[in-house]
């Protein structure tokens, strides 16, 4: 069964490189697979040639939204199969997960889309403004006096957390964990050894998506009142930062990914 693994090599990512990860994956899966790359943009165009897609490193999609948009429609009325589903919930989606998420009261970082709705949110110097169809941190400002248009932005308080850490899903089961002990340096991650507490924490989201095959990470911050609170759910095109975790992890992984392709394609 051909594959159609969709990355853009060439993408500048801050602190990480898309394009080592991609090969490293790649070389593991044509052990299993036949497999031909291509970029984002061309994947609408490609796609009738393969029996299905995985999207892995391809970049933030607001780049190339119009191709985005033309091969999701595409492969949904085609029925092509597409590795994570078009059915996630997430940042697939969109954000207004992290919305939906604080009115349903999931321990994450409160959020509202219009600045009129400032007074739900706990009082704070500042607040962290960015695009409701941002991504990668563009267009993220930091004001004591948010603005913008109602629908928009989201509008989330500045929290003084301790860290960020980061937890890796294939389908339903945990893999690793990853975290950046300095809040400053957001990709210079070490290994995280997480409390059953934490993996309760991470798996509710997982959980909360009904994916049933696909790659997850969940990304959170450590409260200084000692909580983890949601930062975001990516199950789109999560970056895995697989070159920090050990060889015996990497294979882990690769086996479990593998596991989850064969399922998902039948």
């Amino acid at each position: 069964m051909p594959l159609l693994y969709v990355t853009d090599l060439a993408y500048p990512a801050r602190g990480r490189r898309y394009c080592d990860e991609d090969i490293f994956l790649t070389s593991r899966l044509r052990e299993h697979f036949a497999l031909a790359l291509c970029h984002p943009a061309d994947a609408r165009a490609l796609m009738p040639g393969f029996d299905a897609v995985i999207v892995r490193n391809s970049g933030p999609v607001l780049h190339y939204q119009e191709e985005y948009d033309a091969f999701r429609a595409a492969a949904l009325a085609a029925g092509t199969p597409v590795y994570n589903p078009l059915t996630g919930r997430a940042d697939m989606a969109g954000k207004q997960y992290l919305l939906d998420l604080t009115a349903a009261g999931y321990p994450v970082i409160p959020t509202v889309d219009d600045p009129a709705r400032l007074a739900e949110l706990p009082q704070v110097p500042e607040y962290a403004v960015k695009p409701k169809q941002g991504a990668d941190s563009i267009g993220l400002t930091f004001t004591a006096t948010p603005a913008g248009p109602a629908g928009a932005v989201l509008i989330q308080p500045r929290i003084d957390f301790t860290y960020e850490v980061s937890f890796y899903f294939v389908d339903d089961a945990f893999q690793y964990a990853l975290h950046a002990p300095d809040p400053a340096r957001r990709w210079e991650l070490r290994p995280y050894e997480p409390t059953g507490e934490d993996l309760a924490f991470a798996r509710s989201f997982v959980e909360w998506n009904t994916l049933g095959h696909g790659i997850q990470r969940v990304d959170a911050c450590r409260a200084p009142s000692g909580e983890l609170l949601l930062v975001e759910l990516e199950d789109l095109n999560p970056y895995l930062s697989l070159d920090l975790v050990p060889a015996q992890v990497q294979d882990a992984f690769v086996t479990a990914l593998t596991r989850s392709l064969h399922s998902f394609l039948g």
